[in-house]
């Protein structure tokens, strides 16, 4: 609870060049104590991992009914894919992939199924678990989500790249029990931090078609300078080796990133360091008005817009001009207009929540 109470002294509007009080300000403050308030109490049900059910489905505590699954206009109890046993051969997960290696952009769709098949794998943040996902995972499974996966990482985690390459073996892992060669996820905070780590450092994008994050310092932050007793923060400052790495160039990197920011997230110093800004990534930034950190995984907004990126991530906008992942190769992709857009490029805002 110190923590959480500490923690929240950081989302109060202090900054000597911070916008004068308005009723967005005041909306933002007031959302942000509701829902910490809310996840205090939550924050014990998210303690214990999930236990995955037969056919690929996690148990989460939760009714399972399948008319709830079901999307609009979908039938209740339709199809799932045929279930995979774990298996201890998984890939080794811990290599960069060379510059020069040919790869697909955007890669094919994989596995054969439909987008409600893929799996959705909730990445949570610093100091917390699956329980900040509760109603993220509602909204998904409402509409026609089938698999939904939240991964705790352990509390005492001291370093990023360890826990990505936990996140990697749990990836596969999933992979072969839902019988899908790809996966969704949505990473909170540090979450997204691992995820992105993952895809660009590990060789992560063959299984990562689309990568959210929701306040996730891409640059470093600079926020609570007295947390960087954990070591886990030091490498989530602007400095840091792990950051610096992140920087370095990623050519050929198949995954699309999402990256939501809000200008009146204070765990992220400066603001716009929760954006993804590098050549070599396709990426879209997605400013959120009005919202904090902690409520950006609660939002009703913020998941109606993650539904829509999950519905339809093959369409990155860069600068006007969209690109399908579902071809078979960069020769078959299809565009709407004028010729193809260099194959990796960062983009900038072209959507806003409100």
């Amino acid at each position: 609870m110190k923590m959480f109470s500490s923690a929240f002294a950081s989302l109060m509007p202090s900054r000597p060049n911070a916008p004068r009080l308005s009723s967005t300000v005041l909306g933002a403050t007031v959302l942000e104590v509701l829902v910490l308030a809310w996840h205090l109490l939550l924050h014990p049900s998210g303690i214990t991992p999930e236990r995955p059910r037969p056919g690929g489905r996690p148990d989460t505590g939760q009714p399972t009914d399948r008319a709830q699954r079901a999307g609009p206009g979908e039938e209740p109890g339709s199809g799932t894919p045929p279930a995979g046993t774990s298996s201890d051969s998984t890939p080794p997960v811990g290599t960069t992939r060379p510059a020069e290696a040919v790869v697909t952009p955007l890669g094919a769709v994989q596995g054969g199924g439909s987008d409600a098949d893929r799996p959705v794998v909730l990445l949570h943040g610093f100091i917390d678990n699956r329980s900040v996902f509760v109603l993220l995972r509602r909204s998904l499974a409402r509409h026609g989500r089938r698999h939904l996966e939240s991964l705790n990482y352990a509390p005492l985690t001291c370093d990023i790249r360890t826990a990505a390459e936990l996140l990697g073996r749990h990836v596969e892992e999933i992979c072969s029990r839902t019988g899908q060669r790809e996966i969704d996820i949505v990473g909170h905070s540090l979450g997204g931090l691992i995820a992105r780590y993952y895809v660009q450092r590990l060789g992560g994008d063959r299984r990562v078609r689309v990568l959210v994050t929701l306040g996730t310092p891409h640059g470093g932050t600079a926020a609570a300078p007295a947390a960087s007793v954990h070591p886990i923060v030091r490498q989530m400052r602007g400095g840091s080796a792990l950051i610096q790495e992140l920087r370095l160039p990623a050519r050929g990197c198949r995954t699309l990133f999402f990256s939501f920011w809000s200008e009146w997230d204070r765990v992220m110093v400066p603001v716009t360091t929760a954006r993804v800004d590098h050549p070599d990534l396709l990426a879209q930034n997605v400013r959120v008005v009005g919202i904090g950190h902690l409520a950006l995984p609660a939002h009703p907004a913020v998941a109606a817009r993650i539904r829509q990126i999950l519905d339809s991530p093959g369409t990155v906008y860069a600068h006007d001009t969209a690109y399908t992942r579902d071809a078979e190769d960069a020769e078959d992709a299809t565009f709407p207009s004028g010729p193809r857009p260099p194959i990796a490029r960062s983009t900038t805002d072209d959507a806003t929540v409100a």
